[in-house]
């Protein structure tokens, strides 16, 4: 099945094994600044972002929009991000989860260049949505470390700077 044909992807997290599915899915996906949400009274934070089509057969040859959200969150802290920026992209590198007072915890979601962005939770709840039909083909992520240049601006997504 190539990714067009593919059905939108709809993932629950409730768990860290979960978070770790998530954390596959959304793997070098990009978005702004801008593009993220925090409803500090409904404890709830909402992503916007363009994702690899991992799910394909072959590698990844196109992007889809889609949105994670979580919940019961108590507290969100970033690091080196420029929240002054609502413009600036950010390339997801991984989702990770640290146990604390059971259920809780902390979801980190890392960035490239040393970013990162903090979610303290009440417990593991997060989903995943694909809101939009594929595009592409997408090009490959490049990261600093690989000594690449970053992605640059995309034309067929005008929502986003960067593929």
């Amino acid at each position: 099945m190539t990714a067009s044909a593919a059905a939108p992807l709809r993932l629950l997290a409730l768990d860290a094994d979960d978070l770790e599915v998530l954390s596959a899915a959304l793997q070098d996906a990009v978005t702004r600044i801008g593009d993220i949400r925090w409803e500090r009274d409904a404890g709830r934070l909402t992503i916007a972002l363009n994702r690899l089509c991992w799910e394909a057969d072959a590698a990844p040859e196109a992007r889809v929009r889609a949105a994670v959200q979580f919940g019961f969150v108590r507290k969100v802290r970033s690091r080196n991000l420029r929240q002054a920026a609502p413009d600036a992209v950010l390339q997801l590198l991984a989702i990770r989860f640290d146990p604390g007072v059971a259920p809780g915890g902390a979801v980190t979601l890392a960035f490239a260049d040393g970013g990162d962005l903090e979610i303290e939770v009440e417990c593991v709840d997060a989903a995943l949505a694909d809101i939009s039909e594929p595009w592409g083909p997408a090009r490959r992520p490049a990261h600093a470390s690989d000594g690449a240049e970053p992605p640059a601006d995309d034309p067929q997504n005008p929502d986003l700077s960067a593929s």
